[in-house]
């Protein structure tokens, strides 16, 4: 199962998949007629970064020869979802929202307060690994702005800065890291 295919940043390979991964994929797949087998593509992405905390392009790449699809379409998949994570990410990720509606709701305000307050920015890791930062495209609640998300799951809304300052640091204290 393992070939390789040109990127930008040169030749990649396929990771090896565990049997537990592929009879998970399977499962996926046996939901879907034999020609549509490519519409399980996004429960195979979350397999993967269930099991690994993130989609490599070695895993886009395997998830495609499974698949029977090109590898730009993973990656399509991959790119396009915030939910999918490209590189690790700390043990909380957080996803403001900034699209227009709440950006005109104090999403950006929101955003900028959790730069200065974890001491990152969009996009990075806190240094002990606890925070990622990443900004959203649209979270579906904009009545609720500022919103964000934490770890895909849970959805916090009318996020001031102090109940910014309370989300963070009750996950520092539920680590011990406060």
């Amino acid at each position: 199962m393992i070939s390789e295919h040109k990127t930008p940043g040169g030749a990649v390979q396929a990771m090896q998949l565990s049997e537990a991964t592929l009879a998970r994929f399977a499962r996926e797949v046996a939901k879907f007629p034999p020609e549509q087998a490519q519409s399980a593509v996004m429960a195979c992405l979350s397999i993967v970064q269930q099991e690994q905390g993130y989609v490599a392009l070695e895993a886009e790449k395997a998830i495609a020869d499974y698949l029977g699809m090109p590898v730009m379409a993973v990656h399509e998949v991959t790119t396009f979802y915030n939910m999918y994570n490209q590189q690790p990410v700390g043990k909380f990720k957080l996803n403001v929202c900034t699209n227009l509606p709440c950006l005109l709701r104090d999403g950006g305000k929101a955003l900028a307060h959790l730069e200065h307050k974890l001491g990152v920015q969009m996009g990075g890791t806190t240094a002990d690994g606890l925070f990622t930062l990443q900004q959203s495209e649209c979270l579906g609640a904009c009545a609720d702005s500022p919103v964000m998300l934490v770890n895909d799951r849970h959805m916090c809304s009318f996020m001031s800065n102090e109940k910014l300052d309370q989300l963070v640091d009750g996950l520092k204290a539920a680590e011990g890291k406060a």
